[in-house]
């Protein structure tokens, strides 16, 4: 499959479904990170804020890296 004409910008990686990594914290909450984005982590204090923690993370994580030209990995598709 061809990426000809899918311009991969912000909105483009926005859009992928990246796994989420919640793990509990000693001291309560959570760790929560994105495995394919090499230092995209956050934490929370139910599971409903660490996920949107690790939303405003992942944006900001692409930003930088589309801002510096450091290659975005992207997830495998599910199976259908």
């Amino acid at each position: 499959m061809s990426d000809y004409g899918v311009v991969k910008d912000l909105n483009y990686y926005l859009s992928l479904h990246y796994p989420i990594l919640f793990i509990p914290s000693d001291e309560g909450g959570f760790v929560v990170s994105i495995p394919l984005l090499k230092g995209c982590l956050s934490q929370g204090d139910d599971l409903q804020e660490a996920y949107r923690m690790i939303e405003e993370a992942k944006a900001l994580w692409l930003e930088v890296a589309l801002e510096s030209g450091i290659a975005i990995p992207e997830p495998e598709p599910y199976p259908a």
